[in-house]
């Protein structure tokens, strides 16, 4: 599958007929999904987030600026955001399968059209600007909606497409911003003032490009020989815009902010800043908002970030360490945070039915005669259950009194075992997504030697498929050991029992797996491919054979010791 993100920033963020109007021009498009529509009030903005194939996402763009453009006149706006446009940007992200040179096709492709079909200025932005100054939006917005009567028909300021001449067309949709760019965290820190001065002065800090005024150690501002105040050249975080504002739905000033690459300016690390730079001008952070979507990852670091400097362990699962970042940083201050609505990962999966059952609703499932789920979902649950009980031990044991030697040891034990836990959790669902292609193959046409040969191609590669999930749970299982290893050699001796139970089920997910791999194999008629994965498998169950025998004779020997004394 091949994904783009795309999130259209309109100028409307008050009438909210007009906003699901064009929000729902989205949906008018097969291949693409509406994620999200963020209105502000107080910024006259909405931000509008949808994910879908590369050709479906323009589509969907398009009809959507153009019914924008049709319902938004830049003559009556007003709001707190720097705008250009009644779509003020469209930016496109890459996600799965897709890459930064395919976004920047896909700008330039809408752009086009936007130009051509709507006689609309657009000007292409980040990763897909034409010159090297237009990477920057604020050059592109320089001046707003307000100076393009004055900027259009200069040739500086000639757009990428579309008209370079003001007209009372344009005076009513204004000029279009598209770009390509990577995932954008727009965040927002509130702080406890009405006052804005405060924002803007923690915005001019932190943000990329500076501005800040020099201050002494006595928190006076500094002048230069000219008399003039110092600034600072640059701020204090790269890839962040940032500015104060004052929001009067919440009654207070925020530090508003992009971030255009969380991974080298992760949110937590800013806020922890602005809190800092708060505190010394005597006002206080009152937790914080994420606009739009934000990635998986941005938020599990946040959660490690702050069990860190909790000296706790950050092996604990995916949703824990969700709420540790909610809560540290007051996401739900204001609003509540709901992690299934606001992690873009989330609302992109697909729905995995096994995973998500209870208990007994998997074995009534597995009890029932259908031939799946199976042996092969039940191996992958063995082995994610291994995982998660050598995690415990390690989690157990940090904290400890008389294992202050193994602290660091056991932490990274109890990540590897939560990220282990994980993999071999979706495939509990992969093994019978696998199965019920191999099936659903089966049942393609097959009257005309063109149908009965595709059938048969199709059949191959689903069979292959339905192999390589169980190896892979195979392949696994070494590591999963060598955390139980660690544990019931060195972590909580309380929880000794813990890790033996840890190495026989990862015994049983490994013969599990291991018997599938046979099973599959012989519905393949690829000798050379039938061997290759069958040498894999056989080095891989009689490794973990071999290890199974030496951890049980040690587990038990522990076991027995105490009860001799």
């Amino acid at each position: 599958m091949r994904l783009v993100e795309c999130v259209p920033n309109i100028s409307e963020g008050r009438d909210r007929r007009t906003i699901d109007t064009i929000a729902a021009q989205v949906e008018t498009v097969e291949g693409v999904r509406l994620l999200d529509v963020d209105p502000g009030a107080a910024t006259n903005r909405t931000v509008i987030t949808f994910v879908g194939e590369p050709q479906a996402a323009v589509e969907a763009a398009f009809r959507l600026i153009r019914k924008a453009a049709e319902l938004i006149d830049m003559r009556q706006h007003s709001g707190e955001h720097a705008r250009n446009g009644a779509t003020d940007v469209c930016p496109f992200v890459p996600l799965a399968g897709t890459t930064m040179e395919d976004c920047v096709e896909l700008a330039q492709q809408l752009g086009e059209r936007i130009g051509s079909e709507l006689n609309i200025p657009v000007y292409l932005y980040e990763n897909a600007a034409s010159i090297p100054e237009r990477q920057n939006l604020s050059y592109v917005r320089q001046g707003e909606y307000e100076a393009l009567a004055q900027k259009l028909g200069q040739q500086e300021w000639k757009p990428d497409f579309g008209p370079n001449e003001f007209s009372e067309a344009i005076a009513r949709t204004g000029a279009t911003q598209i770009g390509a760019r990577e995932f954008l965290i727009a965040y927002n820190i509130n702080l406890n003032t009405k006052d804005t001065k405060f924002a803007r002065r923690i915005g001019l800090a932190i943000r990329e490009q500076g501005g800040a005024v020099v201050r002494d150690e006595n928190n006076k501002k500094m002048r230069g020989p000219d008399g003039k105040f110092l600034k600072h050249e640059k701020g204090l975080f790269e890839h962040c815009k940032a500015t104060g504002w004052f929001i009067e739905e919440y009654d207070l000033a925020q530090v508003t902010m992009n971030l255009t690459n969380y991974k080298v300016t992760p949110f937590h690390k800013v806020y922890d800043k602005v809190c800092e730079l708060a505190e010394g001008m005597g006002v206080r952070v009152i937790g914080s908002e994420v606009v739009g979507l934000i990635p998986l990852e941005a938020m599990l670091e946040a959660g490690r970030h702050y069990l860190a400097k909790q000296n706790a362990s950050a092996g604990v699962p995916e949703a824990d360490l969700i709420k540790i970042a909610e809560q540290s940083v007051g996401l739900s201050q204001i609003s509540p945070f709901d992690a299934a609505e606001r992690i873009i990962e989330y609302r992109v999966a697909e729905d995995r039915p096994l995973v998500s059952a209870t208990v007994s609703g998997f074995v009534d499932e597995l009890s029932r005669n259908s031939p799946a789920p199976g042996g092969g979902s039940v191996a992958a649950l063995c082995g994610s259950l291994a995982a998660g009980l050598a995690g415990m031990v390690a989690n157990l044991t940090v904290g400890k009194r008389g294992y202050k030697k193994v602290q660091e040891e056991m932490k990274t034990v109890a990540r590897a075992g939560q990220f282990l836990k994980d993999r071999l959790v979706r495939a509990v669902d992969d093994d019978t997504f696998a199965f019920n292609r191999v099936m659903a193959c089966f049942g393609m046409p097959k009257d005309t030697p063109e149908a009965k040969s595709a059938r048969d191609a199709a059949i191959l590669e689903a069979n292959k498929e339905a192999t390589l999930v169980p190896l892979s749970v195979l392949e696994t299982i070494p590591d999963i050991l060598n955390l139980a290893e660690a544990v019931a050699k060195r972590g909580n001796e309380n929880s000794l029992s813990d890790s033996g139970v840890a190495v026989l089920t990862a015994r049983s997910a490994a013969l599990g797996a291991y018997y599938n791999v046979l099973i599959n194999l012989a519905g393949i008629d690829e000798p050379d491919w039938v061997a290759e994965i069958k040498g894999r498998a056989d080095a891989r169950v009689k490794e973990v054979q071999a290890k199974c025998d030496q951890l049980d004779t040690l587990v038990l020997e522990r076991l027995k010791a105490p009860l001799q004394k």
